[in-house]
């Protein structure tokens, strides 16, 4: 009789009466496939069943997008979706995205499990739907998880998953706890999305309030005039459109390239793209640092009201975005994706134009000037030429203030909704758990 170790008694905890601990290889069949995504005439047409649809979506379904690709007739006898099957993936960059399940919930003749993926064939005395449940619980999945062998990419091999150890009610159980974990998912997965759907109408709100404040002012009484632009329209009678250069202290500057013989812990903060662009604000902190001359520090160093543009990105939406600089303790230099942008008086219009930057009518003006290459870019000297809309100091003031303000109250709010989603979570993942361990049955 086989000794089951002791770090899967504890994971599972004590089983009900009738449940046993089995290795999956017994009650299912395990195989990862090799379709790659070439296509070759030489081989039947066939759809593919990709690492994507697996890692985002719980089932696979007949009206899904898949890729389309070929096989052999073999591959295609070997590696056809069928209804109740499991399939899982087993490879990733991260070693937390092993093992991610999803049930097929048809017979799909001609799509086939693609590469990076693992399929399980449950037999009779193993219910599909049961077994993908299990694959979503720490006691079968962390098994998936610590198996897996890799520095930058990790891979599961045949033999962990064959010899993984699930909890195995009778088949009606396992029916009722998949029937059950169904409905009750559902039901905190639709919560779930109504509370993104609230955030993502709070960011629409934000924006818009944003738009509104810089392009029209707070006082809905004042005269207004044309701003002689169709994406400004109508503005304040007193305020100016000035086109950007005319605000600028100096020309705008490229970043700074530095090979890597020159990252160096004892040197300057050197800021990336992920790391400018995290909020519309960066207040210091890097993860790398680089070796600097006075002279560089002197043309790249960055000043508190200073703007940093990225120049260029792999996402259309990404460039022409914008982050300012607050007050830092240090020196910072920035990377060659980005431009800096340095303006006359940024204590009175700094903060104002940071707002202007990123309402619509700002990311509009910047995405109008970006070139749509395979890396969508701006030209500074386009990016001079942005219009900006110049209020009174004092109404500029105002503005960035009451902003600060709606700011602060959106994130109270988008906070405690995100805290919501992570106990809904939370509580899905207990649930799940729970019920396939037998803690806690459905009645």
């Amino acid at each position: 009789m086989t000794t089951i170790p002791a770090d899967i008694h504890i994971a599972y905890g004590d089983l009900p009466e009738g449940w046993e601990l089995q290795k999956l290889k017994f009650f299912a069949t395990v195989r990862t496939s090799n379709v790659d995504k070439n296509f070759s005439e030489e081989e039947i047409p066939v759809g593919l069943c990709n690492y994507t649809d697996v890692y985002y979506n719980d089932r696979i379904l007949p009206s899904m997008d898949f890729m389309q690709g070929s096989a052999t007739a073999a591959e295609i006898r070997k590696f056809r979706l069928q209804s109740g099957q499991v399939i899982i993936t087993k490879d990733s960059e991260g070693w937390d995205d092993i093992g991610i399940p999803a049930l097929v919930a048809e017979d799909m003749p001609d799509v086939l499990c693609g590469y990076h993926l693992a399929i399980f064939d449950p037999t009779d005395k193993l219910d599909g739907n049961y077994l993908s449940w299990l694959c979503r619980s720490p006691p079968l999945n962390n098994q998936f998880k610590t198996a897996a062998n890799g520095v930058t990419r990790f891979g599961l091999g045949q033999h962990s998953m064959k010899n993984a150890y699930i909890a195995l009610p009778p088949i009606k159980t396992q029916r009722n706890i998949a029937d059950f974990l169904d409905e009750k998912t559902a039901r905190i997965d639709a919560l779930i999305e109504k509370k993104r759907a609230l955030l993502a109408r709070l960011a629409e709100k934000r924006q818009a309030l944003i738009t509104q404040a810089v392009t029209k002012g707070l006082d809905p009484h004042t005269p207004m005039k044309s701003s002689g632009l169709d994406w400004l329209g109508e503005i304040p009678e007193h305020w100016k459109v000035r086109r950007l250069r005319f605000l600028m202290a100096c020309s705008t500057v490229n970043g700074l390239y530095k090979p890597k013989d020159q990252f160096d812990d004892s040197g300057i903060p050197f800021i990336q793209m992920g790391e400018a662009f995290r909020s519309e604000s960066f207040q210091g902190g890097t993860e790398d640092r680089v070796l600097a001359t006075q002279e560089e520090v002197k043309k790249w160093g960055l000043r508190e009201g200073d703007f940093l543009i990225a120049r260029r990105s792999l996402v259309f939406d990404g460039s022409g975005k914008s982050v300012r600089i607050e007050k830092t303790t240090e020196p910072h230099l920035f990377e060659s994706s980005m431009i800096r942008v340095r303006i006359k008086n940024p204590k009175k219009y700094s903060r104002f134009l940071s707002y202007y930057f990123q309402s619509q009518v700002g990311r509009a003006f910047f995405l109008a000037i970006t070139k749509q290459v395979t890396i969508s870019g701006i030209d500074s000297q386009q990016l001079k030429n942005i219009p900006a809309l110049l209020p009174p100091e004092d109404e500029a003031y105002d503005i960035s203030n009451f902003l600060l303000e709606t700011e602060r109250r959106f994130r109270e709010i988008a906070h405690q909704v995100e805290k919501s989603i992570v106990r809904l979570k939370e509580y899905r993942n207990a649930l799940v758990t729970a019920v396939v361990t037998g803690e806690s049955l459905p009645k």
